[in-house]
C-alpha cells in the first residue's frame, strides 16, 4: 500500500471524517470546501482525488459532469495494511513485533491483547471503543481483513 502525501493525508481525512449530508459520496468542490485551510484550487484537488483513484485508495462514481468520491477503505483498514506492510521491509517480523509490543501504553496494550483474545475465540473483555465488536468476533470482523487482496504467499507469510 502506498503512503500518503500531505495533500494526499488531508483529502483522505475529509473522505473518512465525512462532510455533513454527502453519505453519498462527495464531489471535489466539497472536498475543496472542507480542506478550507488550504488556498488549493479546484484542478488540483481534481488531480489528486484522479490520482488516488488511481492508487485505489479512493471510488469514484459519475453523477451527471461530476465525480462523486469516498473512501476505498475505512481509515482503520488503511492503518492496518501500513503496518502489515512495514512488517514486510525485511528483518525479523518477530522481533519487530516484540519491539512495537513494548513500546505501545497499558491502554494499548489490554486492546490488542483482547483483539488477540478475540481472534483466538477466547472470552474476555472486548475492545472499547466505536469499532468494538462482540467478544468472541474475529478481530478481522471488526476492521475488516488488512490483507484482503494480498496475493496467497504473502498471506501464508504473515502467518507465520
Amino acid at each position: 500500500m502506498t503512503r500518503l502525501g500531505d495533500l494526499e493525508r488531508a483529502v483522505m481525512d475529509v473522505l473518512w471524517d465525512g462532510v455533513p449530508g454527502t453519505s453519498d459520496g462527495v464531489t471535489v468542490r466539497e472536498v475543496a470546501e472542507a480542506l478550507d485551510g488550504r488556498e488549493l484550487a479546484y484542478t488540483t484537488v481534481m488531480t489528486v482525488l484522479d490520482r488516488l483513484a488511481g492508487k485505489g485508495m479512493v471510488q469514484r462514481e459519475r453523477e451527471g459532469r461530476a465525480w462523486r468520491y469516498r473512501a476505498a477503505a475505512s481509515r482503520e483498514a488503511h492503518i492496518a495494511q501500513l503496518m502489515l506492510d512495514a512488517l514486510d521491509l525485511g528483518g525479523s517480523r518477530d522481533a519487530a513485533l516484540v519491539r512495537f509490543a513494548r513500546s505501545v501504553t497499558g491502554t494499548e496494550a489490554e486492546v490488542l491483547r483482547a483483539a488477540l483474545g478475540a481472534e483466538a475465540g477466547l472470552t474476555g473483555p472486548a475492545p472499547a471503543g466505536p469499532d468494538a465488536g462482540s467478544t468472541g468476533a474475529g478481530l478481522t470482523d471488526r476492521v475488516g481483513d488488512p490483507r484482503a487482496g494480498r496475493p496467497r504467499a504473502v498471506d501464508e507469510a504473515t502467518d507465520r
